[in-house]
């Protein structure tokens, strides 16, 4: 598989059952990722190199840079020497909008939430969801079941998480998988957001934690549901209980722990 399509190949030695052997193995990419608006480099991450123009408007969209998608104009990879840029074309008041966070940056060492003059800045609150979703327990259950089946990087590689859409019907109708959780996340709203599905009818499923940026970023997208396999930090219970997210976590077959707006799972 081309390594700008998820994954490649590469010759191993394994060893099972006290003896070895020569063979191939499928390995996820993980690319330096530069997005560059109207021509400024923003931000670079690690991250597969499938479903980029998802990613692209998803994390622009979560990350507050974009307020519709609307404003985003153009999109185009580019194949780097030492990795891939995504530059986006973007409307004048949000590069404006941008340019004058990035003067926020200027300066500063050492920081683990740059950008910010306040600790209310650092934690941003996200509009409270107005999402009337329900879903029953074995609805719940089944889309990560159903999860689980469509992860196809993740059964080639054993080394990427996936975020899932559960829609109002009970189906996981969109999934995204990447080497890093954020970054599977902002492809599903990015996929989501070209597809003009309903963010308020249905659950975004995750394979991973949930952290505080995990809930902010379904928050963002007025997403009312948010599951995880394993556990939830105790920022993200407080700001999925500000912003009205159901969070859920350690989804597993013979159980899950609500922890925030229970009334949508009966």
């Amino acid at each position: 598989m081309d390594k700008y399509f998820g994954s490649s190949i590469w010759p191993v030695r394994r060893f099972e059952k006290g003896e070895s052997h020569d063979c191939l193995d499928n390995v996820a990419e993980e690319v330096p990722v530069a997005l560059v608006y109207n021509g400024i480099s923003h931000v670079v991450m690690l991250a597969t190199p499938a479903d980029l123009e998802d990613f692209a408007l998803g994390f622009s969209l979560t990350e507050g840079i974009l307020a519709s998608p609307e404003e985003m104009y153009a999109c185009e990879i580019v194949e780097a020497e030492n990795g891939i840029r995504i530059e986006l074309d973007i409307s004048s008041e949000r590069f404006l909008y941008l340019k004058e966070r990035r003067r926020n940056l200027a300066g500063r060492t050492g920081c683990g939430l740059c950008g910010t003059d306040s600790l209310s800045q650092a934690v941003r609150i996200p509009a409270p969801v107005t999402s009337s979703q329900i879903f029953s327990v074995e609805t719940l259950h089944s889309g990560f079941d159903q999860m689980e089946k469509m992860q196809v990087l993740k059964q080639a590689t054993g080394a990427t998480h996936a975020a899932a859409w559960l829609d109002g019907n009970g189906h996981v109708s969109c999934i995204r998988e990447d080497v890093g959780r954020h970054n599977a996340l902002d492809k599903l709203i990015g996929a989501l957001t070209v597809s003009r599905s309903d963010r308020e009818k249905g659950a975004v499923l995750v394979t991973s934690r949930a952290s505080y940026e995990m809930v902010q970023k379904c928050a963002s997208a007025k997403i009312g549901i948010l599951a995880a396999v394993s556990a939830p930090t105790a920022l993200a219970i407080k700001i999925a209980d500000e912003t009205n997210v159901t969070l859920a976590g350690f989804v597993r077959k013979n159980g899950h722990t609500v922890y925030s707006h229970p009334r949508r799972l009966i």
